[in-house]
């Protein structure tokens, strides 16, 4: 079981890594770059390459690793539900990413200058989100009489 834990956080980081990364990449693809007469079909972009080789890896291992940490210590609690609730954003928030990848790396496509602070704060605020749940680990809220 330890050692489950202790590879899912590794992945996590690794995940965390490569995401908040790509923003800064993704605004400097477009800025002082030479351009090439033909660019070599055997090398993509630093980012595709941080995005396909780093970040979804990582974050394929960190899913599934996590998935075998809660089904072995059979973890059925209301703060496991916000915490997936917040990684499936964080995986929306993923492919966006992916997205901009692909836009970047579109001939003629400007550089990213201000929407990549957003992105990364956005990532941030989701990976500080997992964080704060797992430790705090909030109790489901009591139902309120009213609500009934």
């Amino acid at each position: 079981m330890l050692w489950l834990l202790v590879l899912h956080i590794i992945t996590v980081l690794f995940w965390a890594a490569g995401l908040l990364y790509l923003p800064r990449l993704l605004a400097a693809a477009g800025v002082g770059r030479a351009e090439l007469t033909e660019r070599p079909d055997q090398h993509d972009s630093m980012g595709r390459f941080v995005f396909t080789h780093i970040a979804t890896p990582a974050a394929l291992l960190a899913i599934t690793t996590g998935t075998g940490v809660f089904l072995v210590a059979r973890t059925v609690e209301f703060w496991l539900v916000a915490k997936l609730s917040v990684v499936t954003l964080l995986v929306v928030a993923h492919v966006a990413t992916g997205l901009l990848v692909l836009r970047a790396e579109r001939a003629g496509a400007e550089p990213l200058w201000r929407g990549h602070w957003v992105l990364a704060a956005a990532l941030a605020l989701l990976m500080v989100s997992v964080v704060w749940i797992v430790l705090a680990k909030p109790a489901a809220p009591e139902v309120l009489p009213w609500a009934l």
